[in-house]
């Protein structure tokens, strides 16, 4: 890693608001806690507002805008590969931002970098779903961005249907599926239901409460509950 890139990279993560030690930043970035020191020291004598000391942590002042900074060629394929996944097999909406965030990124980037965005070597066959599936994945995406309940119609992987309503919490994507993970009343218990088996869906008006042990964090670590 160049230097100019790792004081940008310590700049990025002091600026996440909790105090970060220089042994935590040097394991990240590969580096003794010397040289950790030296280029904390460098970027308070250049007017980067860092708060701490060593021995004990350091932040980022808060209110502190980090400075923009281009794309290496790593970066800029992360970014079109994740934007092209997201256009084949996010919902609709998904799929406009993605674009909107390339319609920014070619905006910015210098002529010698700009091909890039269309070399074509990390493809994403536009096969994807059935639209209803990205349908419903948009519907539910924002059903758990507003914390609203969900009557869901479902039927199994052996063809019994039911009716529930759950407290959507996650959406997980497999790879060609999508899955949401959610508080089922029906069953007082977490469940996971594939979008592409749920035949009939509303989002309700009533809003879900924030109950211990039906939180999104207490559904990861029931992973392993043959339920799931």
């Amino acid at each position: 890693m160049r230097r100019a890139d790792r004081l940008f990279e310590i700049v990025l993560l002091l600026s996440r608001g909790r105090v970060v030690t220089a042994r935590e930043l040097g394991t990240h970035l590969e580096v003794s806690d010397r040289t950790v020191y030296r280029d904390i020291q460098d970027l308070c004598a250049t007017g980067v507002p860092i708060e701490g000391e060593a021995g004990v942590g350091y932040r980022l002042r808060r209110g502190y805008q980090v400075p923009p900074m281009m794309f290496n060629e790593d970066e800029l394929q992360a970014l079109l590969f994740g934007a092209e996944v997201v256009k084949t097999w996010g919902d609709p909406e998904l799929a406009r931002a993605a674009e909107r965030i390339l319609a920014k990124v070619d905006a910015v980037l210098p002529e010698r970098l700009r091909h890039k965005l269309d070399d074509g070597r990390l493809v994403v066959p536009q096969h994807g779903y059935p639209d209803t599936v990205g349908e419903t994945l948009g519907v539910v995406r924002r059903a758990i961005n507003d914390r609203r309940r969900m009557y869901l119609d479902y039927r199994a992987v052996d063809g019994e249907t039911s009716e529930r309503i759950v407290w959507p919490l996650v959406l997980l994507y497999w790879g060609r599926t999508w899955t949401l993970g959610a508080w089922c009343e029906l069953r007082s218990a977490f469940r996971t239901f594939r979008l592409d088996r749920i035949h009939e869906y509303r989002v309700l008006t009533t809003p879900f409460p924030d109950e211990e042990g039906r939180r999104l964090n207490d559904y990861l670590a029931g992973a392993g509950d043959p339920n799931w």
